[in-house]
């Protein structure tokens, strides 16, 4: 009897915790693009350098050095790009900018034109409550 509580109980924390885990990811990342766009003159994180523009130092064109210089001083955005913790693509912290949402096998799907950054699940990988991971 025990069981029958506690399993579906710890199942559900567990899933929970993904999904909380989801979207503390996803306002991170969303906050790191938006600062990165306020010191830019507008301009969204590149689709090419995403990852590198948000984890070094950039100058007011985007382009990215590994350490500050004299003109190098914007950044960086994260200390590191936090993993997918859910779906079939768990732990995986690569940006996908390209391609259809939930192909491939980066965690993370970016939309340069918008900032906007998803999580690259397909439509079928849903939340407790069936909202799909990439809808987040």
């Amino acid at each position: 009897i025990i069981a029958a509580i506690a399993i579906p109980s710890m199942s559900r924390g567990a899933s929970g915790a993904g999904e909380s885990a989801l979207r503390q990811n996803l306002q991170t990342l969303r906050k790191a693009i938006e600062m990165y766009r306020s010191e830019h003159n507008g301009a969204f994180p590149t689709e090419d350098d995403v990852r590198r523009q948000l984890l070094r130092f950039t100058d007011i064109d985007g382009d990215y050095n590994g350490t500050r210089t004299a003109t190098h001083v914007y950044g960086p955005y994260l200390h590191k790009i936090p993993r997918l913790p859910v779906g079939s693509k768990a732990g995986n912290d690569k940006i996908k900018a390209t391609g259809v949402l939930g192909n491939g096998t980066r965690g993370w799907f970016y939309i340069h034109e918008t900032g906007t950054i998803l999580a690259n699940t397909k439509d079928d990988e849903v939340d407790s409550n069936g909202i799909p991971y990439n809808q987040y």
